[in-house]
């Protein structure tokens, strides 16, 4: 496949940052760790965003949470997600990462939809209390401005198609000075299922003509990323699932985005090095070769959809235990084997099933926090993790 046509798109402006291909890697829990950031930089331009933190667990200074915002030393824009519900935690949060010179760039997750967070009024639940989004967006923001940091939000369409929330959520944000605003065009209530409202996105590009607009949803190729900013308007988009198991979409979409017809097609032998090549990377990023590989068990099925390789094997390396062994079993691969085209391609990841989201209880009964929720909205301040 071919792209229809160059996208005269220019480098995505936020702030004093400038990224010259507008393509932004998602946070993804347990995925976008410094390993697999560095890989998806060899392929290509763009802006990789680290694991979201949660704002408590950083002021706390928790170990996971300082190891989650590392970067490495050559990674040109250093770009954290963090997660809260309150104001207060979450500027403290943002104000340690300016001061302590964590970030070049901070996003704010509101697009979770895991029940654990959604049901204490965090994530994707969140915006429909247009207080508590708004005192969270101008905190940060405010905050970040300090050291000249430029603040992105993340969110969803809404609740469900009953309790929709960006077309307020996304005024919020711009007239409160944030940098650009990442739609996914989803509810909450879908997870990961049916299809992204594309539509939505560009309903919101539309309605935000004076600040970047970024689509999330649905991109599995480059060719679908074009079809995105033909349909939308958009000025990037948002990579989250299609680049698991494949760290080269990156570079597809470099391909695409500049006219060019050249795909990144790796045949089994190419693959197999790339996975090493991540097993290695994660064993440094962790210090520990027992949970790096660890680590690299999940990515085993995404690197290998649609090439030949024999259920034995698969299970050998889901559960592969050093790097050594890795090395064996790599080497019982067909290196000559060509890409398998489009089994190799296409959705990947969990979608799970729609849902009705857990909330708070009266959650949906008022756009304003009540006193109780004003009172319990702290406990969702909790070590999680979501996209």
């Amino acid at each position: 496949m071919e792209a229809a046509l160059k996208l005269d798109l220019p480098p995505l402006k936020l702030g004093p940052i400038t990224v010259d291909t507008p393509v932004i890697l998602a946070p993804m829990a347990g995925i976008t760790n410094r390993a697999f950031r560095r890989l998806c930089r060899e392929y290509g331009g763009g802006l990789y965003v680290s694991e979201m933190v949660t704002s408590r667990a950083l002021v706390e200074r928790s170990p996971e949470s300082l190891r989650i915002i590392s970067h490495d030393d050559d990674e040109r824009v250093r770009s954290v997600q963090l997660y809260g519900v309150d104001p207060v935690t979450v500027g403290a949060a943002v104000r340690i990462l300016v001061e302590e010179d964590h970030a070049d760039h901070i996003d704010l997750n509101f697009g979770c939809p895991v029940p654990k967070v959604t049901r204490k009024g965090g994530g994707a639940a969140l915006p429909w209390k247009l207080d508590l989004f708004t005192g969270i967006v101008q905190t940060a923001v405010r905050e970040a401005a300090r050291g000249g940091i430029p603040l992105t939000i993340k969110m969803r369409k809404g609740i469900d198609e009953d309790h929709l929330t960006f077309r307020e959520a996304g005024k919020i944000a711009r007239d409160s000075g944030v940098a650009a605003v990442a739609l996914h065009g989803r509810t909450a209530s879908q997870f990961y299922s049916g299809k992204a409202d594309w539509n939505a996105i560009a309903e919101l590009r539309e309605a935000l003509p004076d600040i970047p607009v970024l689509g999330n949803g649905d991109i599995w190729s480059a060719e679908d990323a074009v079809r995105m900013v033909q349909q939308t308007g958009v000025d990037g988009v948002v990579i989250g699932r299609g680049c698991q198991g494949r760290p080269w979409l990156f570079g597809d979409l470099g391909y695409a985005f500049e006219g060019r017809t050249e795909r990144y097609r790796p045949g089994l032998g190419q693959v197999a090095e790339t996975v090493y090549r991540h097993a290695e990377l994660l064993v440094e990023t962790f210090d520990s070769e027992m949970m790096g590989l660890r680590d690299i068990r999940k990515h085993m099925a995404w690197y290998f959809k649609g090439y030949v390789v024999g259920g034995d094997l698969r299970a050998k390396l889901a559960a592969v235990p050093t790097l050594e062994v890795l090395r064996g079993l790599l080497d019982e691969l067909d290196m000559d084997s060509p890409y398998p085209g489009v089994d190799a391609e296409g959705p990947r990841g969990r979608a799970g099933s729609p849902k009705k989201t857990s909330l708070p209880e009266h959650w949906l009964e008022g756009r304003v926090l009540n006193a109780v929720q004003q009172a319990d909205i702290a406990a969702a301040e909790l070590d999680v993790s979501g996209g």
